[in-house]
C-alpha cells in the first residue's frame, strides 16, 4: 500500500511557486475576463501614483479591487465609503500576496436609490462647508452688457435662450460649448465656469461677461448627474461673476442650484431673469422724463410767482424812468417854443442882419445838450431806494399790528372760555343741585311733567343714579310722621348766552 502511494506521488508533476501562481492567474483571467460586480464600496484610497484601491463587499464576502490611474481619471463617479456601485472590469491575481482582485475599468451607481443617498450625503457635506449660504449669493446685474452661457452648442436650450434674449433685450452673448451629460461633462462645465472668470475685465481679446448662465434641458437623475458633481458645485460657488443655474425642468433639482446666485426653473426663465423687457424700460423712461419735465415746469412757475410778487412790492423802475423821460420831453418842447418866440422878437427889434433860425437853433441845441448831459439817473435810483425803505418800514409795521391783533383775539377767546366754564351746568351741580331726566333723556322741568311710578335719572356732581316717582299718600299733619319736604324751587332760567338748555333742580 505504501509502495502504491509512493508511486502515485512520484508521478505528480512538480511546480515552482511562480509556476503555480502563473497557472492560477491564467485560469482566473481566462474565466473572468469581463465581469460586472455589484457591491458596497469600503475603504477607498487614492495612492500618490493616482491608482485607486478599494474593497467591494456584500453580506457574504469581500473582493479587493484596484482602478489604475488612467481608468480612475475617466470614472463617471468617485468611489466613496458606503456607496453601492456596479463595477465593470476583470478578475486577476496578485502573486505577491497570493490573493485575487478585480481590476476596475468602469463604475456606476447601483440604482436611483443609491444616487439619491449619495446626492443627499454630498449636499449635507457641502452645506456644512457654507457653500450654500444665502450671504454668499450676489445680486444679478440689472442690465448686463455681456452674458456668458455654458451649455451644449446644439439642441433647443441655446436656441431658447438666444430667442428669449432677442425678444426682451438683445445683448452680446458668448457661448462656451460643453458636454452636459456623460464622461467628461463635469470637467468641461467646471472648466468653462473658471474660464469665464479668468478673462480680464478690460483690454482682453474677449469681453468678460457680466452674468453667467449654466443651462441644460431636462432628463433623468443619471442624465443630470454632472451638475451634482462636487467639482462643478465648487466652481459655481467660487465664481466671481453672478451665476444663474437653469438645469433641467422646474421639478429637477441639482446641487449647482444651491451654489448658484439664482436658480431658474427652465433655460427660458433664466433668460427672462437675465435682462428686462426693453419696451418696458422705454415706457418707464418716458414716464420718468414727463414727470421730471413737469416738476421742473412747476418749479419755474413757482419761481416766477415769487419774483412777480417781489416786483409788485418793490415797484417798477422802468415806470419811473419813463416818467422822467416824459418830463424831459415836456421841458424840451417848452424850450423850443420859447427860443422861437425870442428869435421873432429880436428879428424886428434890430436893423441888422441876424443869424438864421437854424444857426440859433444849432447854438441853442448845443446848450440844451449841455443841460441834458447834466441830467443823471442817480436821483431816480435814490428815489427807488427811498421807496424800498418805505416799503420795508410798512411791512414791519404791518407785522407788528398783526401780532398785536392776534394777541388781543387770543386774550378775548380765553375770556370767553372762562365765561363758558363759569356758566356751565356742571358748576351748578357742584353746589348741590341735581339734573332730572325722563326715560328718553329729556330734562324734567316741572313736577306736573311727572307721574307716579315713573322712572327718572338723577345726575349729581359725582355720578348718575335712577329713581322712581313716589305713589303713596302724604301723611296727615300731627300724625307723628315727618312732614314732607318742600320741593325745591326750579332754578331760574338760563341766560340767553348759556351753552346748555337743560333744566336744573
Amino acid at each position: 500500500m505504501e509502495d502504491a502511494a509512493s508511486d502515485s506521488v512520484g508521478n505528480l508533476p512538480e511546480f515552482s511557486v511562480g509556476e503555480i501562481s502563473l497557472a492560477v492567474k491564467r485560469t482566473v483571467e481566462s474565466n473572468f475576463e469581463r465581469v460586472r460586480v455589484r457591491g458596497e464600496v469600503s475603504r477607498p484610497m487614492r495612492a500618490g501614483s493616482g491608482h485607486v484601491y478599494l474593497t467591494l463587499k456584500d453580506e457574504n464576502a469581500v473582493l479587493d479591487a484596484v482602478c489604475w490611474r488612467g481608468a480612475a481619471q475617466r470614472l463617471s463617479i468617485q468611489p466613496e465609503d458606503g456607496m453601492e456601485v456596479i463595477a465593470t472590469g476583470k478578475l486577476t491575481t496578485y502573486p505577491g500576496r497570493s490573493k485575487y482582485q478585480m481590476v476596475i475599468e468602469q463604475m456606476e451607481l447601483a440604482g436611483e436609490g443609491a444616487l439619491l443617498k449619495l446626492l443627499e450625503d454630498r449636499r449635507k457635506r457641502l452645506a456644512a462647508e457654507g457653500l450654500f449660504e444665502a450671504e454668499r449669493k450676489r445680486p444679478i446685474p440689472f442690465l448686463p452688457s455681456v452674458i456668458g452661457v455654458v451649455t451644449s452648442p446644439t439642441g433647443a436650450v441655446i436656441r431658447d435662450i438666444l430667442h428669449r434674449l432677442a425678444d426682451r433685450f438683445p445683448v452680446h452673448v458668448i457661448v462656451w460649448p460643453v458636454l452636459v451629460q456623460g464622461d467628461g461633462a463635469k470637467d468641461q462645465v467646471s472648466r468653462a465656469i473658471r474660464g469665464f472668470n479668468s478673462l480680464p475685465e478690460q483690454g482682453g481679446p474677449m469681453p468678460r461677461p457680466d452674468l453667467l448662465i449654466v443651462a441644460r434641458g431636462g432628463g433623468s437623475l443619471e442624465d443630470l448627474w454632472a451638475f451634482n458633481e462636487e467639482e462643478v458645485v465648487r466652481a459655481a460657488a467660487a465664481s466671481d461673476i453672478p451665476l444663474i443655474s437653469a438645469v433641467g425642468h422646474e421639478t429637477d433639482t441639482t446641487l449647482i442650484d444651491f451654489a448658484s446666485d439664482r436658480r431658474a426653473p427652465t433655460p427660458s426663465a433664466a433668460a427672462e431673469m437675465a435682462v428686462p423687457v426693453r419696451a418696458d424700460l422705454i415706457a418707464r423712461l418716458a414716464e420718468d422724463t414727463a414727470r421730471l419735465t413737469g416738476a421742473v415746469s412747476r418749479r419755474l412757475n413757482e419761481g416766477r410767482t415769487v419774483v412777480s410778487g417781489l416786483a409788485r412790492g418793490l415797484g417798477d423802475p422802468g415806470a419811473r424812468i419813463e416818467q422822467a423821460q416824459q418830463r424831459l420831453d415836456y421841458a424840451s418842447g417848452t424850450s423850443r417854443s420859447r427860443i422861437t418866440a425870442l428869435l421873432d422878437r429880436l428879428k424886428y427889434a434890430v436893423d441888422r442882419p441876424i443869424p438864421s433860425p437854424a444857426e440859433i437853433l444849432a447854438r441853442t441845441r448845443g446848450r440844451f445838450d449841455t443841460v441834458a448831459r447834466g441830467l443823471r439817473v442817480g436821483p431816480i435810483e435814490r428815489s427807488i431806494a427811498d421807496g424800498d425803505r418805505d416799503l420795508a418800514r410798512l411791512l414791519r409795521g404791518a407785522r407788528s399790528a398783526y401780532g398785536r391783533r392776534l394777541k388781543s383775539e387770543e386774550d378775548r377767546l380765553a375770556g370767553l372760555g372762562k365765561l363758558l366754564d363759569a356758566n356751565s351746568f356742571e358748576r351748578v351741580l357742584e353746589r348741590g343741585f341735581a339734573l332730572v331726566r325722563d326715560e328718553s333723556g329729556a330734562p324734567v322741568k316741572s313736577a306736573a311733567e311727572t307721574s307716579a311710578g315713573q322712572t327718572v335719572s338723577l345726575r349729581f356732581r359725582d355720578g348718575e343714579t335712577s329713581a322712581v316717582i313716589g305713589t303713596g299718600p302724604a301723611p296727615a299733619d300731627g300724625g307723628g310722621g315727618a312732614k314732607p319736604k318742600a320741593r325745591a324751587k326750579p332754578a331760574p332760567a338760563s341766560p340767553p348766552d348759556t351753552p346748555t338748555q337743560e333744566t336744573l333742580f
